[in-house]
């Protein structure tokens, strides 16, 4: 297994919170293929130092922005892969409006 690169190759903030999409290329019996991993964290200061630090521990009110960051890494990721794998319509197919 080899990583394509030392960073991700897309990240989502909401606030304090933000995701990261990692890309890793998987070889294994003469295949190769692409992986996607995620990594959440919530940034924060701490009182007694003054230092910022990550966690990957939320809070109830952090729901939200964890919910948005998640569907925005689905989404970007899902829409990715239909665009990648998305031809034009063939000969004779209509769209949502029935035009040819």
């Amino acid at each position: 297994m080899t990583d394509s690169s030392d960073a991700p190759m897309k990240e989502f903030r909401a606030g304090m919170i933000h995701a990261s999409i990692w890309v890793k290329t998987v070889k294994r019996n003469d295949r190769a293929w692409t992986e996607h991993s995620i990594r959440v964290l919530k940034e924060y200061k701490d009182d007694r130092t003054g230092e910022w630090r990550t966690t990957t521990y939320f809070r109830t009110e952090d729901m939200p922005k964890l919910a948005l960051v998640a569907n925005k890494v689905y989404e970007f990721l899902n829409l990715r892969e239909v665009q990648r794998s998305s031809t034009p319509a063939a000969a004779g197919e209509s769209d949502s409006h029935g035009a040819a």
